[in-house]
């Protein structure tokens, strides 16, 4: 493809150096698991997001399931205690909540941030309803007043699924991971700022949680050979931390240029068929995605491959149809469903020139659908 989607040798290739010396430095420590190089990163989250502690986790997955444990051992939570989560998200999101033996419920996004409805959020608040997991999808902030407000009437635990929104802010100045009780993130290496292979972190600034969170993903032992609750395996290897955490200080840097192609984008694709997404001056997001809708999707994908522009779609099954959630295959989504329908990923990474955007959205007016 002339306009490839991702390559991660390319977003690579400017820290090359330094993950060469990074990676020898750990091999050269002797110090495989755990050790000073996860210290290092877990300091440098906690500073970027303003949470009083950050952990580092084996990816992100295992940094929601971590949190949810955590508040299940500390008596916050119980099996078959519900779990508000967005429809529309990816599945992670729901995995960890019924890995966990909580019930998922599923929520129905906005069209137009495509994050979770805050305003459906109270006729779905239950007896049995104990936290509200809201995703920060595509880099965009996904929490408001009305959902803070919410959560704190109703005493419900507000957790942020920020895997996709590192450094992102709200309207308050708050970043990702400080906002509500606790935040799962993931360094996978096609996120904004990504490892060499999988890892994740947890931020909060509960230090009961925190505590719980750092002995649970380590089989459970507060010290050695001394376990008090029964853990997983869930650590963060030293040669991903040195990764992360040499990319860290980049993290706006690499924001503000994948902000600056969602501007291309906004101002030069007029094409009436294309729905773009929600853009604002002072918007909330990193644009870890940028995300179109159109009626005739696999229509429109094949126009821009012919053309040389590759394209992805997240996600295209929302949770509650996939085979693994029979459960739930009988609710009412629609919303959910037509953006699975629709949405289009268009390129925006290093890889991506800003030239390359121009001629992107140029090939993308061209589009008919005739």
């Amino acid at each position: 493809m002339k306009y490839p989607f991702l390559d991660l040798a390319t977003i690579n290739a400017p820290f090359n150096a330094e993950i060469k010396d990074a990676l020898c430095r750990v091999t050269d420590s002797g110090r495989y698991i755990g050790g000073p190089e996860v210290e290092r990163l877990e300091a440098a989250m906690a500073e970027l997001t303003g949470a009083r502690h950050a952990i580092g986790t084996s990816n992100g997955l295992d940094a929601l399931r971590l949190i949810l444990r955590g508040y299940m051992e500390l008596g916050r939570m119980r099996p078959g205690d519900e779990v508000i989560v967005p429809s529309n998200t990816y599945i992670a999101s729901v995995l960890a909540v019924s890995d966990c033996g909580l019930v998922p419920v599923p929520v129905e996004p906005r069209r137009d941030t495509m994050n979770l409805d805050s305003r459906r959020l109270e006729e779905a608040i239950g007896p049995r309803t104990r936290a509200i997991m809201a995703v920060h999808l595509y880099g965009r902030i996904a929490t408001n007043d009305r959902m803070l407000d919410l959560a704190a009437r109703h005493r419900l635990l507000l957790i942020e699924d920020a895997a996709q929104a590192i450094g992102a802010r709200d309207e308050h100045g708050r970043a990702a991971g400080n906002i509500g009780h606790a935040a799962g993130f993931s360094f996978y290496p096609t996120k904004n700022i990504g490892a060499l292979g999988d890892a994740g972190a947890v931020t909060t600034s509960d230090p009961q949680l925190a505590e719980a969170i750092a002995a649970l993903r380590n089989y459970g032992s507060d010290y050695t050979y001394h376990n008090i609750y029964q853990g997983l395996n869930c650590r963060l290897d030293p040669m991903q931390a040195a990764v992360v955490a040499l990319k860290l200080p980049h993290t706006a840097e690499v924001n503000a240029y994948r902000r600056r192609l969602a501007e291309i984008y906004n101002s030069e694709i007029s094409n009436p068929l294309i729905e773009k997404p929600l853009f604002q001056p002072d918007d909330y997001c990193v644009w870890h995605q940028y995300v179109v809708k159109t009626a005739e999707r696999d229509r429109f994908r094949n126009f821009l491959a012919d053309n040389g522009v590759e394209t992805l779609v997240h996600y295209p099954v929302p949770p509650h149809l996939q085979p693994c959630y029979p459960q739930l295959a009988g609710l009412s989504l629609p919303v959910a469903e037509q953006l699975g329908r629709q949405v289009t990923s268009l390129p925006i990474t290093a890889c991506t020139s800003e030239q390359d955007a121009l001629e992107i959205s140029r090939i993308i007016n061209r589009y008919s659908n005739d």
